[in-house]
């Protein structure tokens, strides 16, 4: 296969799935994983995609208006994913009073939390029962249950927080953006998030390379409201460094 039409299937694989993985292409094109590489190098360069680890993303700025399914969102960037909720877990000391998002980021930081002199609060169903089993201390929100999320939302969720005053508190976010700050599909979802990042002393969001230069509907926060935990910085982060936003980097290992 000629290299011109590898690029063509790989953008129009793009362009149905917004997502493609190095290893989908090595089989959907039948060659080498060092030559797809290549290709989404060559494709990255040529501002044609979005070079991630592990694959690539479409660089089309639409505005997202719904969640994908969390099983699907679990499958995406799992080893950013893991290094970001490790960082995210170390942060936690005693005597905290924590706050976690529901997300599939922020699940995988209980299988990294060891403080167990602190208290945790959730709209995370699934993070609440991994807690618990854990024997941690765990506070969930009542309210409106969002099977596609696994989050707990709603006017409920919001009067509950509204008489917390946490510590640290550790986000998800659909979005990165400069200009609209951190953003997510669901309007009562993200009523959830700016109520319970603006209860934090310190707010952190865990965003994998994706995310960024991303847009969802609604805005929950100004990018100055939190910072960022996330890997693989390069230039592209450049102007988010300008506005003075906080930038955990971490290691993939």
């Amino acid at each position: 296969m000629l290299t011109e039409e590898r690029h063509e299937l790989i953008l129009n694989e793009l362009k149905k799935h917004s997502v493609v993985h190095v290893s989908t292409l090595v089989e959907m094109l039948d060659t080498s994983e060092s030559t797809i590489r290549r290709d989404l190098n060559f494709l990255h360069n040529q501002g044609k995609l979005n070079k991630v680890h592990g694959g690539a993303t479409s660089i089309k700025k639409n505005i997202h208006t719904k969640d994908d399914e969390i099983e699907v969102r679990k499958n995406l960037h799992t080893e950013e994913k893991i290094s970001i909720a490790r960082k995210a877990a170390s942060l936690i000391k005693a005597n905290d009073f924590v706050y976690i998002d529901a997300g599939t980021t922020t699940e995988l930081m209980v299988d990294f939390i060891e403080e167990k002199n602190a208290v945790y609060v959730t709209n995370g169903i699934n993070h609440a029962s991994r807690l618990v089993s854990r024997g941690f201390t765990v506070y969930i929100l009542a309210g409106e249950v969002k099977i596609l999320t696994q989050a707990i939302i709603g006017i409920e969720a919001v009067n509950c927080l509204k008489k917390y005053n946490f510590t640290k508190g550790f986000f998800g976010t659909n979005g990165v953006c400069l200009e609209n700050g951190f953003t997510t599909p669901e309007i009562k979802e993200a009523l959830v998030k700016e109520t319970a990042l603006k209860k934090a002393r310190e707010a952190y969001i865990l965003a994998d390379d994706s995310k960024f230069n991303e847009v969802s509907c609604v805005t929950f926060a100004d990018i100055k409201d939190a910072a960022i935990i996330t890997s693989n910085v390069d230039n592209k982060y450049k102007e988010l460094v300008k506005a003075d936003t906080k930038i955990l980097e971490v290691v993939i290992r």
